[in-house]
This record gives structure tokens, C-alpha cells and sequence, in this order.
């Protein structure tokens, strides 16, 4: 890649970065507030969350027991 064309790369994203800026969105604002309870009651998500769960309980060590 040339320095020409990384710097007009550069450019491009400056200005990509100004127009998000210009958006209104900051990172204070309490987006996860909106999207809360989306999926309740979804049968879909549920089972979704269930092996998520399921997965990283395979991925634990397992425990040895100890003998009595």
C-alpha cells in the first residue's frame, strides 16, 4: 500500500469518526435500558441460552472427588 493511498484511508475514516461523533450517540447513554427483555418469552432465545450454558459448564475442569 502507498502512503498515498494509506493516507487518504486515513481521511476516510477521520471523516467516519466525525460523523459518528456529529450522531449523537455517546457511550454514557444507557443503551442496554432499551433493548432490555427483547427476547423475553422467546423460545428460540431461551434454548440459545441454555446450551451457551450447557457449553461453558464442558469447558470447566472437572472436579476430582475425594474419597471418604
Amino acid at each position: 500500500m502507498t502512503l498515498i493511498q494509506i493516507e487518504k484511508r486515513v481521511r476516510t475514516l477521520e471523516q467516519a469518526v466525525e460523523q459518528l461523533a456529529q450522531s449523537g450517540l455517546s457511550p454514557g447513554r444507557a443503551w442496554y435500558r432499551t433493548h432490555a427483555g427483547r427476547f423475553a418469552g422467546d423460545r428460540v432465545f431461551d434454548e440459545i441460552v441454555k446450551l451457551g450454558r450447557a457449553y461453558r459448564q464442558a469447558q470447566r475442569p472437572r472436579r476430582h472427588r475425594k474419597r471418604s
